[in-house]
C-alpha cells in the first residue's frame, strides 16, 4: 500500500482479527471480513488472527474455545481469505504476542489507559469485580499490532481509539528504546468503505452481535436458508409502510436497519431500494429480503459447513498460519529484548 510512513522502510503489513465468542454473523462479514479480501491484492503481507487471548477477558468456556478458533478459521476462509496468500492462525499460537505485550505494559501509561472508553462499555457499573485483562487488553491490542510491526490496521469506528493507543506506544517505546531510529511504524487505520451498519434483527438500535443472548438477532454466516428466512420473518419492525424517501427512515431504526440490509446484499443504495418497495408493507418486503439473504450467504455457508466437517483441515491451516506469523514475529522480539535490556548468554 502506498501510504506507508515515510519515516519507517520496513514491509507493508496488514494485521487483524476477531474474537472467537461465537459464530461469526452478516454484520462481521458486511463490516470487515468482505474488506479483508481484496487486501490480498495490494501487495502487503497480511496476517488474519483468531484472538483467542483477548477472549479470555470476560467469562468463556475453555472447552469450547479450540473449536470457536476452528470456527473464526473456517469463517475467514469461506469469506475468501486465502490461506496460501494470508497467515490465518491462533493468536495464542504465537507466544511472542504475550511477550511484548508485558513490554508494552511497561511502555504504556495509566492515563491513557483509563481514557478507553470500550472498559468502561464493558465492565459496565460492576468495573471492580471485572478482570485486569479488560483493562489493559488494549495494550495486548498494540503488541498484537506491533509484534509484526504492522503498518496498516483496518478498523470500524469502535477500534479507532484502540489504533491511536497503538499509535501512541509505538512513539513513546520508539523515543525511549529506539536511539534514534524508527523501531516501530506508527500503524495507519485503513478506514473500512461505508457499508451496512448492521443492526440487531431484534432491535434496531444495537449492532448485531455475538454475544447477545437471542440467536434471532443476528444471520450466522452458517445458518442455513430456513434459519435465514425465519429469522426475517421474526425480525422487529414498525406497523408503517416502507417510506418512499431515506428520510423517513430516520426515527424507524428496524425499518432502517433491514432496507439498509437489502441494499448491501444487493448491492444497490437505499433509495433504489425505497424506490421499488416505498409504500409497501413489511408483508411485502420481508420474503424479498430473507430471498436475497439467502442467495447472498449460501456460498460462504456452505464452505463454511464443508471447513467445519473437515477439523484436520482448519488445523492444518491454523498451523502454517502460524509457522508463518511466528517468522514475522519472532525476529521482531528478538529486536526490542535487546533495546529493552533483557539479558542473554
Amino acid at each position: 500500500m502506498s501510504d506507508a510512513p515515510q519515516t519507517y522502510s520496513g514491509p507493508d503489513r496488514i494485521l487483524s482479527g476477531m474474537q472467537p465468542t461465537g459464530g461469526l454473523h452478516l454484520g462481521n462479514y458486511l463490516g470487515a471480513l468482505k474488506n479483508w479480501v481484496p487486501m490480498q491484492d495490494t501487495g502487503a503481507e497480511c496476517f488474519f488472527c483468531a484472538v483467542d487471548m483477548h477472549a479470555m477477558t470476560v467469562e468463556y468456556d475453555p472447552a469450547a474455545l479450540p473449536d470457536r478458533v476452528r470456527g473464526v478459521a473456517a469463517a475467514y476462509v469461506a469469506a475468501g481469505v486465502d490461506p496460501e496468500r494470508s497467515a490465518i492462525f491462533a493468536q495464542s499460537a504465537v507466544p511472542e504476542h504475550a511477550e511484548l505485550n508485558w513490554i508494552l505494559q511497561c511502555v504504556a501509561r495509566m492515563g491513557w489507559m483509563e481514557r478507553m472508553t470500550q472498559f468502561k462499555d464493558k465492565a459496565g457499573k460492576d468495573s471492580e469485580r471485572a478482570s485486569v485483562g479488560l483493562f489493559t487488553y488494549p495494550v495486548l491490542m498494540a503488541a498484537d499490532i506491533l509484534v509484526y510491526k504492522a503498518t496498516h490496521v483496518p478498523v470500524g469506528d469502535d477500534q479507532k481509539q484502540h489504533l491511536e493507543l497503538s499509535r501512541d506506544i509505538a512513539a513513546r517505546f520508539n523515543r525511549d528504546f529506539g536511539g534514534g531510529e524508527i523501531v516501530f511504524p506508527l500503524p495507519e487505520p485503513v478506514i473500512l468503505p461505508t457499508g451496512a451498519r448492521v443492526m440487531s434483527l431484534k432491535d434496531g438500535t444495537k449492532k448485531m452481535s455475538k454475544s447477545d443472548p437471542s440467536d434471532n438477532a443476528r444471520i450466522n454466516l452458517h445458518d442455513d436458508a430456513d434459519t435465514i428466512a425465519k429469522k426475517i420473518k421474526k425480525a422487529k419492525t414498525d406497523p408503517e409502510p416502507l417510506p418512499e424517501t431515506a428520510q423517513g427512515l430516520e426515527t424507524r431504526p428496524e425499518a432502517k436497519n433491514l432496507v439498509g440490509l437489502y441494499a448491501a446484499l444487493t448491492g444497490t443504495s437505499v433509495e433504489a431500494v425505497l424506490a421499488e418497495f416505498g409504500g409497501e408493507g413489511f408483508g411485502a418486503f420481508k420474503p424479498k429480503l430473507a430471498e436475497a439473504a439467502v442467495s447472498y450467504i449460501a456460498p460462504i455457508s456452505e464452505e463454511y459447513a464443508r471447513l467445519i466437517g473437515d477439523k484436520a483441515e482448519i488445523d492444518a491451516i491454523l498451523k502454517r498460519g502460524a509457522e508463518r506469523a511466528r517468522e514475522a514475529a519472532v525476529p521482531v522480539v528478538a529486536e526490542i529484548r535487546d533495546r529493552v535490556g533483557y539479558w542473554r548468554p
